[in-house]
């Protein structure tokens, strides 16, 4: 298990006494902090680019809105670093049951598109609850891992904690939405991992994860039972064994990766990006953002894009090692390595490295639920580090 602030001299005991606002303030992660603004500047001058063309009547139409969700965003980041995150863990029954519903609720009522039913419509804002759900889902298992680990980390507890998690895994790919449903997956692994959960469960789930994907990918179409829908199955045909991908199929990878080799070393800019311009990348502004970001911004605004990422999660696994108690360090690990995963994932996919999934890239994509709900998990890893941070100078005192 991963050591953390306090993990040595205090055990699991969290501290209670709330630090003052001004001790907290401090003591945040102004590192994180800034590459975090620095990212949502990034994929600002990203939308511009790559949605100037969507609308020729309004070209700032989508930046328009994504400069209004970063705003509400950073509102929602600053409340979040301000709440003591062992308020989480104290009500992560309610937490999770509220976001299962809400979950559940999409199949009913959400809003149809794609394909999928991922959106509630409130009329003035269609928000994907989903995306909320990656931070909830986190928050409300790192509470049940860590009442459940100190009094008993025999299997049952590990398999009460997993099957509790695959409650919205499940409801979210019904949606169906396998992306994000491996984003939960990941997370749960990661907190599984730094929750200390002995290695030989570890070994035996991640033995049975393998079986299950065999099965989905293999023995069940082969069987004649299909639990993915054709477009899932033909993304993944298309991953493991292109050659056999129809023209139609290879069309969005190929136009893909044309547009990122076509950027170079500078970018053409919006103007000359003629995969972007003339609407031969699809979704350019959503799932292949990336690509069409390096063809206008080339490899050096890639790089860039890349190292803002790798200094936020190099931030973040530091919080990790700070946390003052174990659920705060159970909740990093989970949003840490959930975004490690979405950007692996929507990146690779763009080159061919990765399935294409509908997972969006963080901070930079095009929608609200997605940049407002990770601005809220770094907000939470914000708090996380002040507060071990305090904690950690009250104990020298």
């Amino acid at each position: 298990m991963l050591e953390y602030a306090g993990s040595q001299r205090a055990g699991l005991r969290a501290e209670r006494d709330a630090p003052r606002l001004l001790a907290v303030v401090r003591s945040l992660d102004w590192l994180l902090l800034v590459g975090v603004a620095a990212l949502v500047v990034v994929g600002l001058w990203g939308v511009a680019g790559v949605t100037k063309f969507a609308l020729p009547n309004d070209p700032s139409y989508y930046l328009n809105r994504q400069i209004l969700y970063a705003c509400v965003g950073g509102v929602v980041l600053v409340a979040a670093s301000l709440v003591d995150p062992d308020l989480y863990r104290r009500y992560w029954r309610g937490i999770f049951v509220g976001t299962a519903v809400v979950i559940a609720f999409v199949l009913l009522v959400g809003h149809a598109a794609h394909g999928s039913t991922r959106w509630i419509s409130l009329g003035f804002f269609t928000f994907q609850p989903s995306e909320f759900g990656k931070l909830l889902f986190v928050l409300a298992l790192a509470g049940m891992l860590v009442e459940r680990q100190r009094a008993d980390s025999s299997w049952g507890t590990t398999l009460r904690v997993v099957g509790l998690g695959l409650v919205p895994v499940v409801l979210v790919f019904a949606q169906p939405d396998l992306g994000t449903a491996l984003v939960y997956l990941a997370a749960l692994g990661a907190m599984l991992f730094v929750s200390g959960v002995p290695w030989r469960h570890l070994t035996v789930l991640g033995a049975l994860v393998v079986i299950v994907v065999v099965g989905v990918l293999w023995a069940g179409p082969a069987a004649g039972v299909t639990v993915l829908k054709s477009y899932q199955q033909q993304r993944l045909t298309c991953f493991t064994h292109p050659t056999t991908c129809s023209v139609d199929a290879r069309y969005n990878l190929e136009q893909s990766k044309a547009a990122i080799g076509s950027g170079q070393i500078r970018g053409r800019g919006p103007n000359g990006s003629s995969q972007v311009k003339l609407g031969f990348l699809p979704e350019s502004g959503t799932d292949f953002v990336f690509a069409g970001f390096a063809e206008q911004r080339g490899f050096v605004g890639a790089a860039l894009l890349l190292g803002l990422y790798l200094l936020v999660l190099w931030r973040g696994l530091r919080v990790v090692t700070v946390a003052r108690d174990l659920f705060s360090a159970v909740v990093a690990g989970g949003i840490v390595v959930a975004l490690l995963f979405q950007i692996f994932v929507n990146v690779g996919m763009t080159m061919g490295i990765a399935p294409i999934t509908g997972i969006p890239l963080p901070f930079v994509s095009v929608g609200g639920s997605s940049l407002i709900a990770n601005l809220a998990a770094m907000g939470v890893l914000l708090a996380i580090h002040a507060r071990g941070r305090v904690a950690r100078y009250s104990r020298r005192r």
